[in-house]
């Protein structure tokens, strides 16, 4: 039962109708008890309901897929964009994922995730978005030139990133780039410490990056933020060193994040790494390199990365509706996700972007009305208990 209302919920956060699969038996029987399970989800979809009708997501990001560039499209959903996606649902940031011939413009933050070739065309579409006052956080080959053949892409083709291809960097014993390449013993693993307003929420240590980041130096505008500390060997026959990377050499390389005009660029593949498994530094990392291009986000929350929230605006209602989500799927089997508990969270202190006070902030489930303070064009409340479930309704 939870583990149906939990995809209930996030179906209404997602801002899309609920659907209940069934397989009849070859006689059409009913089960009874599998549709009292259904019911009883229903009947809290069906108290949602009145906040959803006619609802539009909100997003102050945009982030571009790599399914429509056939150098990243393997097949499937690309790791980059699940790994860009994960690493903005548990900060709670509102996004929407585009192509390349979407529109750009109700955005301020664009995202160019690890694999996102940039053509003239493109180009040229982004810097109009710079020029109207947008921004862009790119990483990895992002931003490289469109290039035929083997994919070895030769120059950035957007000046705005300040940064320049100084190589292509090491290739293995088959021949291959390791850029970004996965090599179960990470064979060409570097290291990046972080600095300045990167280093957020980071001790002052060397943290790896299983994967090797393009070989850049800042240009133009470009201004070096973080530099790569490289291993002492990259790792192949002849030369092993510990059971998982090489140890950092100790001193600094060439940049690993720079800062160019209205643009963020890191040189490693933070998302397709984070979809693999996870490193806490690279989330951490992009969250703040986000942070100096977006410091007024739409939602923030002091919950944990497990929370999910969603923002939806109800024109004709003059409201607009904070879905919040906390349930846990565990990988309990080998094929499935399940969740089985709901584990409450308390004080849950939230903070919502807006123009102008509310009249009233409510709770669609629980009832409730909740105070509140403005200040500093931000709405900020605290939501007394959350058990799975809570549509938290700001009234203009």
């Amino acid at each position: 039962a939870v583990a149906l209302e939990y995809e209930c919920a996030r179906m209404l956060a997602h801002g899309a109708r609920c659907m209940i699969g069934d397989q009849l038996t070859p006689d059409g029987r009913i089960d009874p008890h599998v549709y009292a399970l259904v019911a009883g989800v229903y009947e809290r979809v069906a108290r949602c309901e009145p906040y959803c009708e006619g609802s539009q997501p909100l997003a102050d990001i945009g982030m571009l897929t790599p399914e429509e560039f056939a150098e990243a499209n393997t097949g499937g959903i690309p790791p980059a964009i699940q790994g860009a996606s994960m690493m903005m649902e548990e900060a709670a940031h509102q996004f929407d994922i585009l192509d390349s011939q979407s529109d750009f413009a109700p955005y301020q933050v664009l995202i160019l995730p690890d694999v996102i070739p940039v053509d003239d065309a493109l180009r040229a579409k982004l810097e109009s978005y710079l020029a109207g006052g947008g921004q862009i956080l790119a990483t990895f080959e992002s931003g490289l030139n469109a290039s035929p053949g083997d994919g070895a892409q030769t120059a950035f083709n957007l000046p705005a990133l300040g940064v320049s291809l100084v190589d292509e960097g090491p290739r293995d014993e088959g021949g291959q780039l390791a850029r970004g390449r996965y090599y179960p013993k990470s064979n060409f693993a570097e290291y990046v410490l972080p600095a300045g307003p990167l280093a957020a929420g980071l001790p002052p240590t060397e943290h790896v990056m299983y994967a090797r980041g393009t070989h850049i130096a800042a240009a133009g505008v470009g201004e070096t933020l973080m530099h790569v500390l490289p291993a002492y060997f990259d790792r192949g026959r002849g030369r092993f060193c510990s059971h998982r990377q090489t140890p950092s050499a100790g001193h600094s390389g060439p940049a690993a994040a720079v800062l160019g005009a209205g643009c963020l660029y890191f040189s490693h593949p933070l998302f397709t790494q984070y979809r693999r498994n996870a490193p806490r530094w690279c989330r951490t990392l992009f969250l703040n390199g986000l942070r100096l291009l977006l410091p007024a986000p739409l939602i923030r929350h002091d919950g944990p990365s497990t929370l999910r929230a969603a923002i939806h605006e109800q024109a004709g209602e003059r409201r607009r509706v904070l879905h919040l989500l906390h349930y846990i799927p565990e990988r309990r089997g080998e094929q499935l996700d399940t969740i089985e508990d709901v584990i409450p969270l308390y004080g849950l202190g939230l903070s919502v972007r807006a123009e102008r006070a509310p009249r009233a902030i409510t709770t669609a489930l629980g009832g409730e009305e909740l105070p509140f303070t403005y200040a500093e064009g931000r709405v900020n409340f605290t939501l007394p208990r959350l058990e799975g479930q809570e549509l938290v309704v700001l009234v203009d």
